[in-house]
């Protein structure tokens, strides 16, 4: 029988560390581990950001690659010594993912291989692929469970699929120690402000419109970063997971009218902020999944209440303006002049 892992003294590569959740997961372990090594490989792409890992810069647990999970080179120099490997390395925006699929094909999924390949040759003790619930599609009734279709129905959740499932099949054919998990949308600090809900508290901040594609009445379920870490580790600690899939949810189901309600009503901004745009294709009105099978194996269950959570999501972007500042003084303005300007 399998047992779970002690993650008291691992040692960690944590790909795309330096993105959203990432550098969230980062910070967790070293507070929660403080005698375990971390090992950042980041490509550093737009939504890469180092200040994201700052407080760590001098911390003897934790150190930083700067390369591509599509290399094999700077994949082998950063899983040196490593045990454990969490990928989170990924191109994530579905928008970015209609107008130019191309690198996404090859992070989410020839990414996804190299570094099986590499874990493979140095035998880690668990591979974490990071996944998304996306890959199910468009759920419009119930909820979809871990044996649910895979009906992706843009380029990222397509590309998101392949990473999962060569994940899968380097256990069903090398006996390698992976698992995968598809986890719904996460909210939180450092989230690159592309997404809807830093993008929408940003451009509330600087007094310009929400964009809301279509009626805005699109659902997801949303878990704050901080669960979607804890669920990670249970699911490293927990015994006989290795081949399983995890679903991993918040419980928290709104519309993007809520999520923009929520927003202007705790920045004390109007309703006439609200700016419905041309949809975008393809747009899934809703995603549900069953966790179930997460509490089940591991005990898991989300810790964080939704109105608080999303309250002090909305704090910590008021009260980090240089850190989004930053960013939307840079490629973000091409990018959003690009996407939502002639909507």
């Amino acid at each position: 029988m399998a047992k779970g892992l002690d993650l008291s003294s691992a040692r960690f590569l944590v790909t795309g560390g330096a993105g959203f959740i990432g550098s969230n997961f980062v910070h967790h372990l070293r507070h929660r581990f403080p005698k375990c090594r971390v090992t950042v490989l980041d490509k550093l792409t737009y939504a890469g950001n180092l200040a994201n890992l700052d407080s760590l810069k001098d911390d003897p647990g934790y150190r930083f690659f700067k390369g591509d999970i599509c290399d094999p080179k700077a994949a082998a120099e950063a899983m040196a010594g490593c045990d454990i490997v969490v990928n989170f390395a990924a191109e994530t925006h579905v928008d970015r993912s209609i107008d130019s699929a191309e690198a996404f094909v090859l992070t989410d999924t020839y990414g996804v291989w190299v570094l099986l390949e590499e874990a493979r040759r140095v035998k880690v003790q668990r591979f974490l692929q990071i996944s998304t619930d996306e890959v199910y599609g468009e759920i419009l009734d119930g909820m979809a469970g871990e044996d649910a279709p895979l009906l992706a129905r843009n380029p990222y959740a397509a590309s998101k699929i392949g990473g999962d499932r060569l994940a899968y099949s380097y256990f069903a054919t090398h006996g390698m120690p992976t698992v995968v998990t598809r986890c719904s949308n996460n909210y939180g600090p450092f989230q690159y402000p592309e997404k809807l809900i830093p993008l929408f508290v940003t451009n509330a901040l600087e007094g310009k419109s929400l964009p809301v594609y279509g009626s805005g009445r699109n659902t997801r379920d949303w878990i704050h970063v901080l669960d979607h870490c804890r669920a990670l580790i249970a699911i490293l600690e927990a015994p006989d997971v290795e081949g399983h899939t995890f679903n991993i949810a918040g419980g928290n189901e709104r519309s993007v009218l809520d999520i923009a309600a929520l927003i202007l009503s705790q920045l004390k901004m109007p309703a006439s902020l609200l700016a419905h745009v041309t949809d975008r294709p393809g747009h899934d009105r809703r995603y549900a999944i069953d966790a179930a099978k997460l509490e089940r194996m591991t005990g898991f269950r989300p810790t964080v209440e939704f109105a608080h959570g999303i309250a002090e999501t909305i704090d910590w972007y008021v009260s980090n303006r240089p850190w989004w500042e930053a960013i939307r003084s840079g490629e973000f303005r091409n990018y959003y002049e690009r996407m939502y300007g002639a909507r």
